[in-house]
């Protein structure tokens, strides 16, 4: 069965806010211009949204640009935040409240707005589809069609393929969808991307990329503990020694909370668990007194990309753009990202809108891309926060903070300092042997629960009899390397307890993938010591079905 091929002007892998935000925008311009524009967004969620996981608190300033009548098309930003409550936590039972001079200025909050991403990406999906663009959701991008060194589409997945890749009866070949020009919006840590950095070398000369994992939860709790608005961050416990993150805590609208936690992914004590850290965090009675008597109602992870400014890779290549946190273009010191990405998206279509009106056949380098980056406020604000990850890394939580504080608040910062990450966070794991075994206490089933129950809640599925999504380019390794000198940190990193040790009768070590347990986090594709697991897309809509995360 060959293949199909569609042709587009512009082909847009991902349908989160910078892949849609580059649709919206491109037609936009073309409504603007009278100008005909066929655009596509492929979508490996079973919908848009199903794979959506951001805290969040959204900066509007890119959606004031996009659609400045936002509220009179019903957007849903319906909770503006009212409060920010920030503390360092010293202890399992005390934590301080830090007053505001003390705080980053980029940490407050004014004029923001609490929401699910997984709705605001829905709210675009519906702006870009009346404005005519095709989104096809449960087509995952698996190929790049490379032609004479230049992008020129992408291939869609194959379905029904049984575990060992034989094609069962209900097999379908992907689609080759063409494009002019191809635009690479898949999230953190995305698998083409990961391809297209390395082939194009598009992060020569710049530091690596740093990723933290960042857990939510939604809550429906008690009314009248609920503070519409309200906004907490935390810092300091359960995080211990070189283990840097943070908590939060969203009072979102209908008596529902959103608590989360991240962690940087280079922590260096392999036994640490971040999906346990998150659980004894919602112990602490600055969370507590919130989520007492409440309901637990969904669960998810996914990793995020911290680097900034000095990790951004350069982010167009011959008859492509690299945009979001495709590329790493959140401002951690904000903790938010979804601003910044929808900005690079509509710099992208903008450019490309531009190169293909002014007659570009498609296939080039847009380096104008570049140029409209650099004179962007995108660029200024990753620019003046460049230094907040590394000063966190190698100052600390408390001094790092007290750095960041004085060159945010009274530098906008411009301290002339720069400084350096230069490790991988796949490189920062001590040997277990020198490393204090952690005794997570068991779940209680109130406040903390179990991977499997918490898997449950993010609705994930996948098509059992396929291949495996999870690759391992050497079997042997996971026991012969990983579990003799890290204790097989993959049991503890994955959020999602798709990693175990099985022994047998004889005592024979087995490394097992639970794929099907998989959300999508891309932590083992990070974290992963010896760098031998590879996530790649599974079959189509598989993965978590979020709700409203």
């Amino acid at each position: 069965m060959e293949r199909e091929s569609m042709e587009f002007d512009v082909v847009i892998v991902g349908a989160g806010p910078s892949g849609l935000s580059t649709a919206c925008k491109l037609m936009q311009m073309a409504q603007e211009k009278d100008q005909e524009l066929m655009v596509c967004v492929v979508e490996k969620g079973s919908e848009v949204g199903a794979h959506i996981l951001s805290g969040a608190v959204l900066e509007p300033r890119s959606m004031n640009e996009l659609f400045p009548d936002w509220k009179e098309r019903g957007a849903p930003l319906n909770t503006p935040v009212n409060g920010d409550d920030i503390y360092l936590l010293n202890s399992s039972e005390k934590g301080i409240k830090l007053p505001n001079f003390a705080v980053p200025k980029t940490m407050h909050n004014d004029g923001n707005y609490i929401v699910s991403m997984g709705n605001v990406c829905r709210w675009l999906a519906e702006q870009a589809e009346g404005m005519g663009v095709e989104i096809f959701p449960g087509f995952p991008a698996q190929d790049v069609i490379y032609e004479d060194g230049k992008v020129a589409g992408i291939i869609t997945g194959d379905m029904g393929l049984d575990a060992e890749g034989n094609q069962k009866d209900s097999y379908m070949p992907g689609m080759e969808l063409r494009a002019k020009y191809t635009v690479f919006a898949e999230g953190c840590r995305g698998h083409l991307g990961k391809e297209l950095i390395s082939k194009f070398n598009l992060d020569a000369d710049k530091q690596p990329q740093h990723y933290g994992i960042g857990f939510k939860e939604i809550w429906d709790i008690d009314p009248e503990l609920h503070q519409e608005g309200l906004v907490v961050h935390t810092a300091g416990w359960p995080l211990e020694g070189d283990t840097t993150g943070g908590g939060y805590l969203y009072h979102a609208e209908n008596n529902q909370v959103f608590v989360g936690l991240i962690i940087d992914l280079n922590y260096s004590n392999p036994h640490l668990s971040p999906f346990d850290e998150f659980q004894r965090l919602k112990h602490h009675p600055k969370f507590e007194q919130y989520l007492k008597g409440g309901k637990r109602v969904s669960y998810g992870a996914r990793a995020i990309a911290k680097g900034g400014f000095n990790s951004l890779p350069k982010m167009t290549m011959p008859g492509a753009v690299m945009v979001g946190c495709d590329a790493g273009t959140i401002n951690f010191a904000k903790i938010k990202g979804n601003h910044t990405a929808m900005k690079s998206g509509m710099l992208a279509a903008e450019t490309i809108f531009n190169a293909i009106t002014g007659g570009d056949e498609g296939g080039n380098d847009l380096t104008a891309f570049t140029d409209n980056f650099k004179a962007s406020w995108l660029y200024d604000e990753l620019y003046n926060t460049r230094n907040f990850g590394a000063v966190m890394h190698k100052l600390g939580t408390f001094m790092g903070g007290a750095y960041n504080t004085l060159d945010q608040n009274f530098f906008g910062g411009k301290l002339p300092f720069n400084f350096s990450d230069n490790s991988y966070d796949h490189e920062s794991l001590k040997l277990a042997s020198e490393c204090p075994v952690i005794n997570y206490a068991k779940p209680d089933g109130v406040l903390s629960f179990d991977k499997l129950s918490s898997v449950f809640l993010s609705n994930t599925n996948h098509e059992e009899e396929q291949p495996c999504h999870l690759k391992l380019a050497d079997m042997n390794i996971p026991i012969s390397v990983n579990l003799a000198k890290y204790a097989e940190p993959a049991q503890r990193y994955c959020p999602a307890g798709v990693y175990e040790i099985e022994e047998d009768e004889a005592g024979e070590k087995k490394f097992v993938i639970n794929s099907q347990n998989c959300i999508h986090c891309k932590t083992c594709d990070i974290k992963d010591p010896s760098q031998n697991i590879t996530w790649v897309t599974p079959e189509g809509t598989g993965g978590p079905n979020y709700p409203n995360m």
